[in-house]
């Protein structure tokens, strides 16, 4: 019979466990979910984390030519183009284009051999071609699709047709950072285009492995900062965090209702990283404690190289202090469907000149070693002509190259057939250059993997091989 309330039972200590089993269970569950709590909202997402094996680099500097340079004028010399000018090429064009071209169109400019390796080189890259034994130019890669936007996702996440996390942030997930000042992952002047900020998201990866703008593409580089609180430089530092702590205390009250929310500790990460940020970041950003030769060596007294000049000496600064994974990103001006000398020839003078003195910095800091430094576009561009002087889109077979960072120096890897249209031999795939680029790092790209939606996912998703031939 059960009792009524106003009389008194005296249980058996067996008996009172039995009716409250479920309150303990309840009292269990509550001490398990605290510690959760409490953990996640202490535990620091960037910290550093040793990777699945020994590494051969630490970090990366990826050097975006937005738009699709051309692989025959640059570093994938045809000497059949320059001989076959103007005939129809002899074996079919692929079944889906880009547009319609036309005949075979030889460069404009001359290749020459550069340094003991002896690689070829277009007279587009005087500065860079002094740099050909630190480099391993990769002549046959190819991608999936022949659109920027696609492109230009696949290259960066991975996928050309879903919003996945960038490699950046992979990099970032992978390994945290070793300043807990900085973001570990920064972008400077990314384009507002084909993309935009999906080419730097986490996606579903935490937003703390996000990537950290510096400006846009339409900031010149020595006006973009990373925006940290407004009132930086008004506020006095310790008002600044009693007002951040009462955020913090908001944030966590609604933590206790809501349970761990992965948003709101990354809401809590992202301000207390920005209020770390305030001291770190301007005296970073602040280049006018470089050298008058230094600056001269990037460029920066020139007009017409100064802006991406500026980008690579930022970069080589933010390495210096440990970020994991810094992009400049030269945008949008390769995309020469006409006017390819004038086009082309001015985008190199933008950028080559930078980026051979950001290759010598690094090396005589020692950090070339420890950096791989990645460059190309979201594609290459047919040897065949669009109308009279412009080439169309050619995800078939292109050029990138790779340099540091436990990369072979001076070597080829792969080729494009004889007129520079399909990747022939030793392919490469943006897959594979991704899970090198991984390895390099010191993980197994098949394990570095994150569940989402009932599903291990990765940067490589079903696909890449590493390529062990360019690795030293």
């Amino acid at each position: 019979m059960i009792p009524t309330t106003n009389q008194h039972v005296r249980l058996s200590r067996r008996e009172m466990l039995r009716r409250c089993g479920a309150g303990f269970g309840q009292l269990a569950l509550a001490a398990l979910l605290a510690d959760e709590m409490a953990e996640s909202a202490t535990a620091n997402p960037l910290a550093a984390r040793a990777p699945h094996y020994a590494p051969k680099a630490k970090q990366v500097i990826f050097l975006f030519m937005h738009g699709g340079p051309s692989q025959v004028d640059t570093f994938d010399y045809k000497p059949l183009l320059a001989r076959d000018n103007g005939k129809p090429l002899p074996f079919p064009k692929p079944r889906v284009q880009s547009g319609a071209t036309g005949n075979l169109l030889k460069s404009p400019w001359k290749f020459k051999q550069h340094g003991q390796s002896g690689a070829w080189v277009s007279e587009l890259f005087p500065h860079v071609a002094k740099c050909v034994d630190d480099m391993c130019i990769v002549n046959g890669m190819h991608c999936s699709n022949s659109r920027h936007g696609a492109a230009a996702l696949e290259l960066h996440t991975g996928s050309d047709t879903f919003v996945r996390p960038s490699m950046g942030s992979w990099v970032n997930y992978g390994l945290g950072t070793v300043n807990q000042d900085l973001p570990g992952y920064i972008t400077i002047c990314p384009t507002l285009t084909h993309g935009g900020v999906n080419l730097y998201s986490s996606a579903f990866l935490p937003a703390d492995f996000a990537g950290t703008p510096i400006g846009n593409a339409s900031i010149p580089a020595g006006q973009a900062r990373i925006p940290f609180i407004a009132s930086a430089d008004k506020t006095p530092r310790d008002l600044q965090r009693l007002e951040l702590d009462l955020v913090q205390d908001l944030n966590r009250d609604r933590y206790a209702v809501t349970g761990p929310d992965k948003q709101l500790d990354a809401r809590i990460n992202s301000f207390e990283l920005a209020f770390r940020m305030q001291t770190a970041a301007p005296a970073v950003q602040d280049i006018s404690d470089e050298t008058e030769l230094t600056r001269q060596s990037y460029g920066l007294n020139n007009e017409k190289s100064r802006d991406f000049g500026q980008q690579c000496l930022m970069a080589r600064r933010f390495i210096e202090q440990g970020v994991r994974f810094v992009q400049c990103t030269h945008s949008y001006k390769w995309d020469q469907h006409g006017n390819l000398k004038s086009g082309h020839e001015s985008n190199a003078a933008e950028v080559d000149q930078p980026i051979a003195a950001l290759l010598h910095d690094l090396k005589s800091r020692g950090l070339l070693e420890q950096t791989i430094v990645l460059w190309g576009g979201e594609f290459g561009r047919t040897p065949v002509a669009q109308g009279n002087n412009g080439r169309d889109h050619n995800p078939q077979g292109y050029t990138m190259w790779l340099a540091g960072g436990g990369i072979k120096g001076g070597v080829r890897w792969g080729t494009t057939d004889d007129y520079g249209y399909y990747a022939a031999e030793d392919k490469m795939h943006v897959h594979d250059l991704h899970a090198t680029m991984l390895h390099l790092l010191g993980f197994d790209h098949m394990k570095l993997t994150y569940r989402y939606a009932g599903r291990d996912f990765r940067l490589t998703d079903i696909h890449g091989e590493v390529v062990d031939g360019i690795i030293a």
